[in-house]
C-alpha cells in the first residue's frame, strides 16, 4: 500500500519543467492511442475543437514573433499538428463508417455543425468549398511557403561564414565578449537549423493536404458501401447523409490546417526586426500621405460610375481621407519631433 501511495504522489511532486519534458511523449502516445482506439462522439468534439483552438494560437504566435529564432520549435510544432490531423481523421473516419447510419450527429456535434450550418445541409456546395479550401492551401500557401522556405535555408548557409566572421572580428576587436560572441554564434547555427528544418516541414503539409483528398474520397465510397450493403440504405439516403459527414470531417480539418499553413507563411516571409507583423504592416501600409491620397481619389472615381455600388465605394473613401488626415498628422509631428531633437543637440 505504501508503495502505491508514493506512486498516486508522484505527479504532484513533479515540476512544471519536468511536465514540459513529457509534453512531446505523452502527445505522441495520445496521437497513436486515437489512431488505434475507437472514440465516442465527445471526445471527438473535444479534440476537433483542441485542434482548432491550437491552429488558432500558432498563427497568433506566428504574427507576435518580432525575430524568427523567437518562435525556432514552430517545425516540430507543425509536424506534431499534421500528426493530431492524421489522427483525427483516422479517428472521425472509423466512427463515420461504423455509425453514420445512425444520423448527422454521429460524429459529434462540431463534424454536424459543419455539414450542415457551413454549407447549409448541400453536400455539394461542401464538396465545392473543400475543394476550394484543398487547392487554397496546396497550390498557393504550402507551395510558396515552401519555396521561401527553400530559398531562405540556401541564403542563410551561404551567409553563415561570412556571419562567423563577423562575430570573429567583433571578438577580436574587443567590441564584444566571449559569451556574446558563443550567443551569437549560436543564433546563426539556430537559423540555419531552422530554416533547413522548415523546408521539410512544409512536405508534411503539402501530404496532408494530398491525404485530406484521399481521404474524403475514401469516406464517401466506403460509406456508400457500407449504407447499402450493410444498413440496407438506399443509394441517394446512403450518398447524402454518409456525404454530408464526409463533408463536415473534412472542412474541420482544412480549416485548421489552412490557419497553420499560413502560420507557417508568415514565419518564412517576415524580416527580423523590433516589431511584430501587424506594426510592419500598418506603419508601412499608412506611413506615406501620397499614397493614402490616390487611393481616396480612384475609390471616389470609382463610387461616381453609374451601376457601381457607390455606397460602398464612398464609404471607404471617407475611410481613406480619414487615414490621409491621420498620417498627414502623425508625419508633421514626427517632424517636429525630429526638429527639436536636433535643435537640442
Amino acid at each position: 500500500m505504501s508503495n502505491l501511495a508514493a506512486m498516486l504522489r508522484l505527479p504532484a511532486n513533479l515540476k512544471s519543467t519536468q511536465w514540459q519534458i513529457l509534453a512531446g511523449p505523452i502527445l505522441i502516445l495520445l496521437i497513436l492511442s486515437m489512431m488505434v482506439l475507437p472514440l465516442p462522439a465527445f471526445i471527438l468534439d473535444l479534440l476537433f475543437t483542441f485542434n482548432i483552438a491550437l491552429s488558432i494560437m500558432v498563427l497568433l504566435v506566428a504574427m507576435f514573433t518580432q525575430r524568427t529564432l523567437e518562435f525556432a520549435a514552430f517545425p516540430t510544432i507543425l509536424l506534431f499538428t499534421t500528426l493530431l490531423r492524421l489522427a483525427l481523421n483516422v479517428a472521425s473516419t472509423r466512427i463515420i463508417l461504423m455509425e453514420g447510419h445512425t444520423g448527422a450527429a454521429a460524429a459529434g456535434k462540431v463534424v454536424e455543425a459543419f455539414g450542415h450550418f457551413l454549407v447549409g445541409g448541400n453536400f455539394a456546395i461542401g464538396i465545392v468549398v473543400f475543394v476550394i479550401l484543398v487547392i487554397i492551401n496546396f497550390m498557393v500557401i504550402t507551395k510558396g511557403a515552401g519555396r521561401i522556405a527553400e530559398v531562405g535555408a540556401r541564403f542563410v548557409l551561404d551567409g553563415m561564414p561570412g556571419k562567423q566572421m563577423a562575430i570573429d572580428a567583433d571578438l577580436n576587436a574587443g567590441l564584444i565578449g566571449e559569451d556574446e560572441a558563443k550567443k551569437r554564434r549560436s543564433e546563426v547555427t539556430q537559423e540555419a537549423d531552422f530554416y533547413g528544418s522548415m523546408d521539410g516541414a512544409s512536405k508534411f503539409v503539402r501530404g496532408d493536404a494530398i491525404a485530406g483528398i484521399l481521404i474524403m474520397v475514401i469516406n464517401v465510397v466506403g460509406g456508400l458501401l457500407v449504407g447499402v450493403l450493410q444498413h440496407g440504405m438506399s443509394m441517394g439516403h446512403a450518398a447524402e447523409s454518409y456525404t454530408l459527414l464526409t463533408i463536415g470531417d473534412g472542412l474541420v480539418a482544412q480549416i485548421p490546417t489552412l490557419v497553420i499553413s499560413t502560420a507557417a507563411g508568415v514565419i518564412v516571409t517576415r524580416v527580423s526586426t523590433d516589431q511584430d507583423v501587424g506594426e510592419q504592416m500598418v506603419n508601412q501600409l499608412f506611413s506615406n500621405p501620397s499614397v493614402m491620397l490616390l487611393s481616396a481619389a480612384v475609390l471616389g472615381l470609382l463610387g461616381l460610375v453609374p451601376g457601381m455600388p457607390n455606397l460602398v465605394f464612398l464609404l471607404f473613401t471617407a475611410g481613406s481621407g480619414a487615414g490621409l488626415v491621420d498620417t498627414r498628422t502623425r508625419t508633421k509631428s514626427a517632424c517636429r519631433t525630429q526638429t527639436g531633437k536636433n535643435g537640442r543637440e
